[in-house]
């Protein structure tokens, strides 16, 4: 099949941010915290109503790499993890993302200038994991450092007994994709930018959040407010160059 001129402009336009294989070495170092953080940290019943419609939310979702440093408030960052991956029915342990045969084997840790955390779906809480700010290990992009806040989404393996180890981490991948894009409906819902990614050091994430035997980071999310001047929708040219 033949391409048209303009299919081929299309993809002649297309520009990779990097190359998947010079991936940087040197991973930044933990970061020590202002004070002792706090060792757990419970939010408000979330808000589960209201809010942009789903296809207007569809038509603003868009990856920003220009972050400012104001932190997101309490409420925002309860409501953000709701929408994530929290519960949303009455009855059971249900949640707003799938999960193959109801193993919810995706940890969600939030990492912030305070610590780094673990999200609790059913406590609606963070539990402390590691007293230093990681946030610059999630990856090799300048904002990092100085966003608010990254998520780092971490399959449990060993809670995937039911399905065949061969095929266990394409389920879990298929679950975490599932909760980025739920980040990335509520921030264009809200206002906020997000940026995922896949391009980490995991060996030094794993060490410093202290992950258990069997777990694996799949992908990282950078949340929070828009750089000034930066509060954009996509254009055309923003399709052939943005990944995510």
């Amino acid at each position: 099949m033949r391409k048209s001129p303009s299919m081929r402009g299309r993809h002649a336009m297309t520009k990779p941010l990097f190359h998947i294989g010079s991936a940087l070495l040197n991973t930044p170092a933990p970061r020590p915290v202002e004070g002792t953080p706090a060792p757990y940290i419970g939010f408000a019943p979330p808000q589960r109503t209201g809010g942009m419609p789903l296809l207007d939310a569809l038509a603003a979702r868009q990856t920003s790499r220009e972050f400012a440093d104001t932190p997101l408030d309490h409420g925002a960052l309860g409501d953000l993890l709701w929408a994530a991956d929290g519960i949303n029915r009455a009855r059971g342990h249900g949640r707003t993302a799938p999960s193959a045969l109801g193993g919810y084997e995706i940890d969600i840790y939030v990492l912030l200038a305070s610590g780094a955390y673990r999200y609790d779906p059913v406590a609606h809480a963070l539990t402390l994991v590691a007293a230093a700010d990681l946030r610059a290990m999630t990856g090799y992009q300048e904002f990092l450092g100085h966003a608010p806040v990254n998520l780092v989404y971490v399959a449990d393996l060993t809670r995937m007994q039911d399905v065949p180890p061969a095929q266990r981490e394409a389920f879990a991948s298929a679950s975490a994709g599932a909760i980025l894009q739920n980040v990335y409906l509520f921030c264009a819902s809200t206002g906020l930018a997000a940026a995922a990614r896949g391009w980490m050091n995991r060996t030094a994430l794993a060490v410093n959040l202290k992950l258990p035997v069997g777990s694996v980071a799949l992908l990282a999310q950078t949340v929070g407010h828009f750089a000034a001047g930066h509060e954009h929708r996509p254009s055309d040219e923003d399709f052939a160059t943005t990944f995510f």
